[in-house]
């Protein structure tokens, strides 16, 4: 069956889950912030979840829809850096079930720390996600867990829930800023945006060195390319998925690159200007926003803070300007 992306009523269901859990997120117009970029910013605060990002309305709305096609589940297992497997573990223990969540070796300590507070076994494996889902995937059948997986409908139906809070609020963007890790965020933008008959652009934002969203929406194609990024590390996507590709062919504008120092650049200006603690991910539309500023003089643009979960050691050096 060909994927579709949900539709207005389908999200509006999703929120009466995800506000179970918690409630919806605020979205500020930051003074500072605006000035510094010389356009109306406003920033959807997803890093003010019970997660610390918009994970936390994924696997909630996923594991609710699993339980009614698949009752007899006997437990969750996934692959993460660390916001996914926070939602798994939540949506787990709120369905009664054990939860498993492999991550790579070298994963975030206090990522891993937070998903174990929220009762998940968690394995190492692997020197980056790919290595650790494909693990996660080969022992679904053997421990007779469900694999969830970071890309599916009922994913991106959750995600969806925070678009409709903020193009609701703010019908009139002329662009929003999506940081790309496997596709959910951006897909989820794009069903909300067409549902509501927006005309708001849609950029994505990777990091150089996770470009592979990048380089295939260049050559219309699947691209695997290599991660090395460590700051932002929540993007470090080698392998993209082939359905959210297509939605981003048919959505999205263009993709926009940041390095590494434009990121921990912009985790800083969070932080000054808005006293907000912004992982790298999350941080990484707001460099893609200041890459572009000339662009957007006088324009009303979203950015999205996708997440708040950055190490304590990271993110001091991040102040201090000695990330390399």
């Amino acid at each position: 069956m060909a994927f579709t992306l949900p539709t207005i009523d389908e999200v509006r269901k999703a929120a009466e889950s995800v506000y179970r859990v918690m409630q919806p997120t605020p979205q500020y117009s930051w003074q500072l912030l605006s000035e510094r970029v010389g356009a109306e910013v406003w920033v959807k605060h997803e890093n003010h979840t019970p997660t610390g990002s918009f994970k936390a309305r994924t696997a909630v709305v996923y594991a609710e829809e699993l339980m009614k096609r698949a009752p007899a589940t006997r437990g969750l297992i996934t692959a993460t850096r660390g916001n996914h497997g926070q939602s798994v573990a939540l949506a787990a223990k709120r369905c009664g079930l054990p939860a498993i969540v492999v991550v790579p070796r070298g994963n975030s300590v206090e990522k891993n720390a937070a998903m174990r507070a929220q009762g998940a076994q968690l394995i190492e494996y692997g020197e980056d996600y790919q290595e650790a889902r494909e693990y996660a995937a080969s022992r679904e059948k053997e421990l007779e867990f469900h694999f969830v997986p970071p890309f599916h409908r009922d994913i991106v139906t959750g995600v969806a829930t925070y678009w409709l809070e903020f193009f609701s609020a703010l019908k009139d963007l002329d662009v929003v800023y999506v940081p790309i890790g496997m596709g959910s965020g951006i897909s989820a933008a794009s069903a909300v945006r067409n549902s509501l008959g927006l005309q708001t652009r849609i950029v994505g934002v990777v990091s150089e060195l996770a470009p592979t969203y990048a380089r295939s929406f260049e050559q219309k194609k699947c691209v695997e390319v290599s991660t090395t990024t460590k700051l932002a590390d929540g993007l470090a996507c080698r392998k993209p998925d082939e359905t959210a590709l297509q939605v981003l062919l048919a959505n999205v504008d263009h993709v926009v690159t940041v390095s590494e120092a434009q990121v921990g650049a912009a985790m800083r200006i969070f932080f000054t200007d808005t006293h907000n603690v912004v992982e790298g991910a999350g941080a990484a539309a707001l460099a893609a926003t200041l890459k572009e500023k000339e662009a957007l003089t006088a324009k009303k643009v979203g950015v999205i803070a996708t997440g708040g979960n950055v190490d304590h050691e990271v993110f001091a050096r991040v102040l201090q300007g000695k990330w390399d």
